[in-house]
């Protein structure tokens, strides 16, 4: 009994296209956060501020003070990481720690007066930023993308919500 080898030539599996959205917006986010966070840098700098340092005095202001654990919680910082943005700022007297009356194992965190009023001189020079990067934008367009990027980071109404219902 003879057997016969059989070759079969291998197809290559076809692969279809897979229909992308018109637009992504993934890369002139990033291209426009660059430039913005340039800008910013730039502008902060002579203020002897970075962006972090924005963020962390923001972030102050407006909650009236926190415990050193919930600002990390809040800027997504690990512990080392808040410590030395926190001497940062202490040491230019932007900050005061002090610990907690209510558990002296926590650390209040707080704006002082220079820290407020350093605050306000760096929004400032920020809107002269912004100016530059979103100048082509009239005021609604500046509002409308202002909504959407918060309605973005904030996930309300996310098509991934709806589809999981």
């Amino acid at each position: 009994m003879t057997s016969s080898l059989v070759i079969q030539p291998v197809m290559e599996p076809v692969i279809q296209p897979v229909m992308e959205p018109v637009h992504r917006s993934g890369a002139l986010l990033d291209q426009l956060a660059r430039r913005a966070r340039l800008r910013a840098e730039s502008e902060l700098a002579p203020l002897g501020l970075r962006q972090r340092h924005l963020v962390a005095l923001t972030v102050l202001r407006c909650s009236g003070g926190s415990t050193q654990q919930a600002l990390s919680s809040t800027l997504m910082m690990d512990g080392t990481n808040i410590v030395g943005l926190l001497n940062e700022l202490e040491a230019e007297q932007l900050i005061e720690r002090r610990r907690s009356p209510q558990d002296r194992r926590r650390h209040v965190v707080e704006l002082t007066a220079k820290g407020l009023e350093r605050l306000g001189q760096a929004e400032c020079a920020l809107a002269v930023a912004e100016n530059e990067v979103f100048g082509t934008l009239d005021d609604a367009q500046r509002e409308t993308l202002y909504t959407l990027l918060l309605q973005a980071v904030n996930g309300e109404g996310s098509r991934a919500e709806a589809l999981r219902e």
